[in-house]
């Protein structure tokens, strides 16, 4: 039993002496200051995964050395799941939305239904859909975008709000 309190106040040492230095130390080398703590942690849990911690000559050495393999092991794990491409969610841009969670899901289960009913369309009569609805193309810059007449982009975009207004009937209120 003295072995495994001699252990718990070898490591409460170090994670006194350390967290600073530490803390120093990933600062400096990470780009998202909100990883520190997480790295910070990582060293003292592989530190307390050594059989005997008493063993460790050179304290200083043997952490930092250990800290380097956790930012690696970091960076390989960014890497492997894409990491940096896209932009952190911050938390106050959620604060304060109109929307309530129902209607959300309403929105989602809509959107999905159009998307249904213009993958039925015919290619041609869903592209005038598109530009002109979607893309807010004039119908003439629609009618030229697709080399046809004004008439014609006219008559597909009447087919399309035809087959979409009867396939999302049950939507409207």
């Amino acid at each position: 039993m003295s072995g495994l309190g001699e252990r718990t106040t070898i490591l409460r040492t170090l994670v006194e002496t350390y967290t600073r230095p530490l803390s120093r130390y990933f600062t400096r080398r990470v780009s998202a200051p909100h990883d520190v703590p997480d790295l910070i942690q990582e060293v003292f849990l592989r530190l307390s995964r050594l059989e005997d911690p008493n063993g460790i000559r050179q304290h200083d050495s043997f952490i930092f050395v250990t800290a380097a393999n956790v930012l690696k092991d970091q960076a390989r794990r960014n890497q492997a799941r894409g990491a940096g491409l896209s932009d952190p969610i911050d938390d106050h841009s959620l604060e304060g939305s109109d929307f309530a969670p129902d209607r959300v899901l309403a929105s989602k289960y809509i959107a999905d239904a159009l998307r249904r009913a213009l993958a039925e369309l015919p290619e041609r009569t869903r592209d005038v859909f598109v530009l002109r609805m979607l893309e807010g193309l004039k119908m003439a810059d629609v009618a030229h975008a697709m080399a046809i007449s004004t008439r014609a982009a006219e008559k597909h975009q009447a087919r399309a709000l035809a087959h979409v207004a009867e396939r999302l009937k049950d939507w409207r209120r």
